[in-house]
C-alpha cells in the first residue's frame, strides 16, 4: 500500500474532523487577512534635500470596504464583501455542516453548494487584485508599495481553503472509486 492510499484512507475515516480543524485553521487566517493591513502604498517626492510624503494608504480589506462605501462605490464595496467575506464564511458553514449532517441526501447537497462555491474561490484572489489595483491607481507620482501581515493571513487562507475542499470533495471521488 502506498503512502499516498493511506494518508487519502486516514482522511476518508476522519474526514469531518479533519473539515472541523481546517476550517477553524482557515477561518483563524481569514480574521487578520480581512483587518490587518493587505498593502501599503507611498508616493513621495525629495524637496529641499527632504523626503516628503505626498500620498500615504495602508487599509486592510474591511475598511478598504468601508472607506468604498463612504465614497459611494458601493459597486466595489459590494463585490469585495461578497468575494472576501460572504463568500468564505458560507463555504466554511457548508463544508462543516455537510460533513456534519447524517441524511445522505443532504450531505450531497451540501457538498454540491460547497462545490459551487469552490468554482468561486478564485473570485476572492481576483479581488484582492482588483483592490490592490484600486489603491495603486489612486497613488501618482514616486510610488513604493509593500505587502503587509494581511496579504499573507488571507493567501494562507485561500491555500487551506482549497486543501478544505479537496479533502470534501476529492475524498468522496476516490472512495466512489473502490
Amino acid at each position: 500500500m502506498s503512502p499516498f492510499t493511506l494518508i487519502r484512507d486516514h482522511l476518508a475515516k476522519y474526514q469531518a474532523i479533519w473539515v472541523w480543524i481546517l476550517n477553524g485553521i482557515a477561518l483563524g487566517l481569514l480574521w487578520p487577512g480581512l483587518t490587518q493591513p493587505m498593502l501599503t502604498i507611498r508616493a513621495s517626492i525629495q524637496f529641499l534635500g527632504q523626503r516628503q510624503d505626498i500620498f500615504f494608504q495602508q487599509q486592510s480589506i474591511l475598511q478598504s470596504i468601508e472607506s468604498l462605501h463612504q465614497s459611494q462605490n458601493d459597486t466595489v464595496a459590494g463585490l469585495i464583501l461578497l468575494f472576501s467575506v460572504i463568500v468564505p464564511l458560507s463555504k466554511a458553514v457548508l463544508s462543516i455542516l455537510s460533513v456534519s449532517i447524517s441524511r445522505p441526501i443532504l450531505q450531497r447537497r451540501m457538498k454540491a453548494l460547497v462545490s459551487l462555491i469552490s468554482k468561486w474561490a478564485m473570485a476572492d484572489v481576483f479581488v484582492v487584485g482588483i483592490f490592490i489595483a484600486y489603491l495603486a491607481g489612486n497613488a501618482s507620482g514616486m510610488i513604493q508599495a509593500q505587502l503587509e501581515s494581511g496579504f499573507g493571513y488571507f493567501v494562507s487562507y485561500c491555500l487551506v481553503s482549497i486543501l478544505i475542499f479537496q479533502v470534501l470533495y476529492r475524498l468522496d471521488i476516490s472512495q466512489g472509486d473502490q
